[in-house]
C-alpha cells in the first residue's frame, strides 16, 4: 500500500493560484500565509495526473461527452462511500456546485420568491439567491452544546407560499458538523409538507472524520428523495477545483428534466475532457488516498486545538466532524472584527472573515487546514505572537 506524503511542500506561486498569487489583491499585502479559500496545498493524486497525461497522448481535444464508465464511477462511489443506491438516470452535470445552485434557483423559482438560507453558511449561497433576484429567507442556526443545530420553530414561523427552496449545507460549512438522520428528518419532512425543494450541497461528504457518518438527504425517505436535489463534486476531496466539474443527483424524473432544460439553454451541459477524466479516476482509484487525506486533516485539526489550548486558550475552535475548514471563535479576545482582521494581517496570516458567512459569524474566522503541518504550525505561531499582545 502506497503511503502518500502530505508533508511535502509544493510551491504554488506563479501558477495563477487564487489562494497564493492573489494575496496582494485579497489581503493588501503579499507576505501572507493564505489559509482561506477552500482548495488544498497538497498535490492532486498521482493516479489522476497520470490519467490526464495519458489522455494528452491523443492530441485532439475536441467536443466530448460523458462515457458510461463516468456514470458508473459515480454510481459505484455512492454505494461504496455512502451505501446509497442511485441510478445513472438521476445524474446530471454542472460546471461547479455554485453554478448548479444558481441553475436550480432559476429553474424552480421566480423573481421575488423566497429561498431559505441557514446562516452562518457558505457565502455564495446568499449571493446566488440575491443575484437571481430572489429573496433570502433567513433561518439562522443556533448553537446547542457547542454545536450548530436547526431552528425548525423559527422556520415554521417564517415560510409562506412564496418559499420555494431550501439551500442546505450537508456537511455544514463553515461549522464542520455532519448532520445526523435525526437532525435532518424533521427539517426535510417539513419541506416536503410545504412543497419546498431541498437543495443539498454535499460537496464535503467524502471528508467525514472517523466516528461520523454522512447521510445523503434522499436516503431519508422516498418522499424526501422525490423532493430533493444533491450537489456533489470530487473537487474538494481530490483537489480538482480547477477542472470545474460537478454533478447533481435528482431522483425525481420531472425535476431532472426541468433542471436539464435550464442547463442546456446557456449550453453549459458539455463539460470538459479533463474534468470527466479526473472525476472518473478519482472515484475508481481514490479511496486509499482519501482515507490517508482524512487522517492527515484530522491530525492537523487536533494539532491546532492542542496548540491553541496551550498558547492562546481564549481562541476556541468548534469541534470539527468533517471538511478541512475549521470554524474558530476569537470572541474571547475582546476584539472587534476589524481589530481582529488587522491583527491577523499584522501576523501575516490570511483567513476568511466570519462575518462573510452571515452576521452570526461575527467574532469567528474560518481557517483552511488543507496545508502541510509545518505551514499550519508557522501560521499558529504568527497568530499567537501577535494576538497575545
Amino acid at each position: 500500500m502506497k503511503k502518500y506524503d502530505f508533508d511535502e511542500v509544493v510551491p504554488r506561486e506563479g501558477t495563477y493560484s487564487l489562494k497564493w498569487d492573489a494575496r496582494e489583491r485579497i489581503f493588501g499585502k503579499s507576505d501572507i500565509l493564505p489559509l482561506w479559500v477552500a482548495d488544498m496545498d497538497f498535490k492532486t493524486p498521482d493516479f489522476i495526473i497520470d490519467a490526464l497525461r495519458k489522455r494528452l497522448d491523443h492530441e485532439v481535444l475536441g467536443y466530448t461527452f460523458r462515457s458510461e464508465s463516468y456514470f458508473q464511477s459515480i454510481v459505484d462511489w455512492m454505494k461504496q462511500r455512502h451505501d446509497w443506491d442511485i441510478k445513472k438516470e438521476w445524474i446530471s452535470y454542472s460546471p461547479g456546485v455554485v453554478a448548479g445552485l444558481n441553475l436550480l434557483i432559476e429553474a424552480f423559482s421566480e423573481e421575488g420568491d423566497e429561498v431559505i438560507i441557514q446562516k452562518p453558511v457558505y457565502f455564495p449561497f446568499f449571493d446566488s439567491v440575491l443575484g437571481n433576484k430572489r429573496v433570502v429567507l433567513e433561518n439562522p442556526l443556533k448553537i446547542v452544546d457547542g454545536r450548530y443545530a436547526f431552528d425548525l420553530e423559527d422556520l415554521k414561523s417564517k415560510v409562506s407560499e412564496k418559499t420555494k427552496l431550501l439551500l442546505l449545507c450537508n456537511p455544514q460549512n463553515p461549522g464542520g458538523m455532519v448532520w445526523t438522520k435525526e437532525e435532518l428528518l424533521p427539517l426535510c419532512n417539513f419541506c416536503v409538507e410545504n412543497n419546498i425543494l431541498i437543495v443539498s450541497d454535499e460537496i464535503h461528504s467524502d471528508l467525514v472524520f472517523p466516528g461520523y457518518k454522512h447521510t445523503p438527504v434522499p436516503t431519508l425517505s422516498e418522499e424526501i428523495a422525490q423532493n430533493s436535489v444533491v450537489c456533489m463534486a470530487p473537487s474538494k476531496t481530490f483537489n480538482l477545483a480547477g477542472l470545474t466539474t460537478s454533478f447533481l443527483i435528482i431522483p425525481n424524473k420531472r425535476n431532472w428534466a426541468r433542471y436539464e432544460r435550464q442547463l442546456n439553454v446557456p449550453h453549459l451541459h458539455m463539460g470538459n475532457i479533463f474534468g470527466h477524466i479526473g472525476l472518473e479516476t478519482a472515484f475508481t482509484q481514490g479511496e486509499e488516498w482519501r482515507k490517508q487525506l482524512v487522517e492527515y486533516l484530522q491530525g492537523n485539526f487536533n494539532f491546532m486545538v492542542e496548540y491553541l489550548e496551550e498558547y492562546l486558550p481564549e481562541i476556541k475552535p468548534m469541534k470539527l466532524e468533517a471538511t478541512y475548514l475549521a470554524w474558530i471563535d476569537f470572541s474571547g479576545l475582546g476584539l472587534t472584527d476589524d481589530e481582529l482582521h488587522q491583527s491577523l494581517l499584522e501576523a501575516g496570516v490570511g483567513l476568511n472573515k466570519g462575518a462573510q458567512f452571515g452576521k452570526q459569524g461575527v467574532g469567528y474566522m474560518r481557517l483552511n487546514l488543507g496545508c502541510t503541518r509545518a505551514t499550519l504550525e508557522e501560521a499558529l505561531l504568527r497568530m499567537v505572537n501577535v494576538l497575545k499582545k
